[in-house]
């Protein structure tokens, strides 16, 4: 089904109690906008907008192409409003707030927490080969304990990707941009195109099977984005992976520059059999914070061992 050539909302325009600023971000399901409430704070709100379906040629008002993908679109807006529902009731520092949602111009609006920062794949591009291990356990572990209130409450977030994750200012991990919403309306409606990014999708969001997915699967996306810190780019595409599978192991990769232990994690989480991955977001998040504390502990020892050398052999002249 080929695309539209959607317009954004103009600056200036006045969407309920905001103002819109500027388009900062658009995909093949929806834009993002910077704008401001009625206190002159900024926030971000993301526009349903699958260009597959429906087109924005002049206005604001949202028109379907046909009668058919006017019901997919509705089908879609729901999905994508439950959503919204569901992100509304998570607080926690490392997920996008959603702080309202609403129906206007034929379609439904998000509105988050805007959030100063680069994301990650920024941070990758300007680093690359360049990561230290010691960072890509405290960003992931951090991610992780969000992740983990994100599936507490029965979501799965299933588009994560270096892009997805956002560095703030302080140096902590947000996770943005859930694609629950986007998967569910094309694995029901088998008409659309995929939107998931390869590499970064697990091999059971290439079906339609929906109880296939489960935390196991933001795992994979988990693991692909930890890949993409030590090699810059993402790992084979899982359904090509299923065909013939070229991943090499990252313990052979880079095991002169990081811990076999976090290679044999990232390999771990990258299992194409999600049976054969972590199951849970504890698990992962556990490892990474366990041995990232061993070589503090390790270091903390070793000073103490060496002043008390120094000491001893002071002591004996």
């Amino acid at each position: 089904m080929a695309s539209q050539p959607n317009q954004a909302l103009p600056g200036g325009y006045q969407l309920l109690n905001y103002r819109i600023e500027k388009q900062i971000s658009a995909g093949g399901f929806s834009l993002v906008y910077l704008a401001h409430d009625e206190n002159g704070l900024p926030v971000a709100i993301k526009e349903y907008l699958p260009s597959a379906l429906v087109l924005r040629e002049e206005g604001a008002m949202v028109q379907a192409t046909s009668a058919e993908n006017l019901n997919v679109f509705r089908y879609g807006m729901k999905c994508f409003f439950d959503e919204g529902l569901a992100l509304a009731k998570i607080s926690h520092p490392n997920v996008v707030r959603v702080t309202n949602f609403f129906r206007a111009n034929e379609t439904v609006y998000m509105v988050m927490q805007y959030e100063r920062g680069r994301t990650l794949q920024d941070y990758i591009l300007h680093r690359k080969n360049e990561i230290k291990e010691n960072f890509i356990r405290r960003i992931f572990a951090e991610l992780l304990g969000g992740l983990r209130e994100v599936h507490a409450h029965k979501v799965l977030h299933l588009d994560i990707k270096p892009s997805n994750i956002y560095i703030r200012l302080d140096g902590s991990p947000l996770l943005l941009d859930f694609g629950a919403a986007r998967q569910t309306l094309t694995q029901e409606k088998s008409s659309l195109n995929p939107m998931y990014t390869p590499g970064f999708a697990a091999p059971e969001q290439y079906g339609h099977d929906r109880e296939a997915l489960g935390p196991w699967t933001d795992i994979y996306g988990v693991g692909a984005s930890m890949f993409a810190c030590l090699s810059g780019f993402a790992p084979q595409a899982a359904n090509l992976r299923m065909e013939e599978d070229k991943q090499e192991s990252t313990k052979k990769l880079w095991r002169d520059q990081y811990s076999d232990h976090l290679l044999e994690l990232i390999d771990w989480c990258l299992k194409l059999d999600s049976l054969e991955r972590p199951q849970s977001v504890f698990v992962v998040q556990k490892a990474l914070m366990a041995r990232n504390r061993v070589p503090e502990v390790q270091k903390k020892t070793s000073l103490l061992n060496s002043l008390r050398n120094k000491f001893n052999k002071t002591g004996e002249r």
